[in-house]
Formats: structure tokens, C-alpha cells, sequence
């Protein structure tokens, strides 16, 4: 290819620049059906263990698609607590009791993905220090930092499924 017919490198640039301009024509809309499929398929972490598992052990499809569900209704009750004002939080959860649960499990399962848990390394400076220290956990959850160290801890959440205190 030479210039003097017009081709070659400018041509080369001005196809390029074609196609950025028809991508960005096309917009979200062709985004969008990128999106859906890449959020079709399966984490990386379930596919690994389906590929592990063997015979009767393997998930099934409604096994894949309820953990999919699961973590985005996680993802929407989080960021809605981040978003809202107290007061709001403690209706959502009084009106609904069973979004604790369903908070609670998905926010367990995101920290499992996690390479090291925040509560372990409070637990672990616990221990390296004074038992007479006292602790309040706010937002404690399953308060598992009160259950690991000998420490005296205030175990506060919005909504307690035992007997720890609650925000009022």
C-alpha cells in the first residue's frame, strides 16, 4: 500500500477513527448487550468448582443462578444502606425482618472472596493486647469479634438476630 493511491497509513487511521465514531453512534445501547453478556456467565470462583466437582456434587444451573441472585440483591441492599439515612435503614429492616437475613448471608459470602478478613485482624490485636480493654463492634452482625476474644464487647446492630444490643 502506498500513499499516492490514498492508502496505507492514513486510511489506516481514518478506518479507525470510522469505527470509534460508529461505536460511539451506536452508544449504550450496544454497551449494554455487551454487559448482559459478560454478566451472563458464570464467576470464576463457581466455575472453578464446577469443574472440581464430580457426578451428583455438581451445582446445578437453579443451584448458579440463585447464588447470582443472592449477590445482587446483597448489592442492592448495601449500596441502599449506604445511600439512606438511619432512621430509613431500621424501617426497611423493621418492615422487612427477613433483609437481615438475606444482608447478612450475602455479605458472608462476599467476604469469603476476600484475602483477609477485617474482623480477623481486629481479633488478632485484641489478643495482643490487655483483656481489660473494652470493645463496641457497631454493626456486628453475627457479632463474631464478642464470641472470639475475652475481651468485655458491646455487640450493637441495627437489627440483632440473638441477644446483643440494638440501635434504637
Amino acid at each position: 500500500m502506498t500513499k499516492a493511491t490514498g492508502e496505507g497509513k492514513g486510511t489506516r487511521e481514518s478506518r479507525r477513527g470510522k469505527r470509534r465514531r460508529l461505536s460511539r453512534s451506536q452508544g449504550e445501547d450496544s454497551n449494554k448487550e455487551e454487559l448482559s453478556r459478560v454478566r451472563l456467565a458464570p464467576p470464576t470462583r463457581l466455575r472453578k468448582k464446577c469443574a472440581k466437582a464430580q457426578g451428583s456434587n455438581r451445582p446445578s444451573l437453579l443451584d448458579k443462578l440463585r447464588l447470582r441472585l443472592s449477590g445482587g440483591h446483597f448489592r442492592m441492599l448495601n449500596e441502599k444502606l449506604y445511600t439512606c439515612s438511619g432512621n430509613e435503614a431500621f424501617r426497611l429492616f423493621k418492615d422487612e425482618p427477613e433483609l437481615f437475613d438475606v444482608y447478612h448471608a450475602g455479605y458472608q459470602e462476599q467476604m469469603s472472596r476476600w484475602p483477609k478478613q477485617p474482623v480477623n485482624i481486629i481479633i488478632n490485636w485484641l489478643r495482643s493486647r490487655n483483656s481489660s480493654l473494652i470493645v463496641a463492634d457497631f454493626g456486628c452482625g453475627n457479632a463474631s469479634l464478642a464470641k472470639a476474644v475475652n475481651n468485655k464487647v458491646f455487640s450493637i446492630d441495627l437489627v440483632p438476630d440473638r441477644p446483643i444490643g440494638n440501635c434504637l
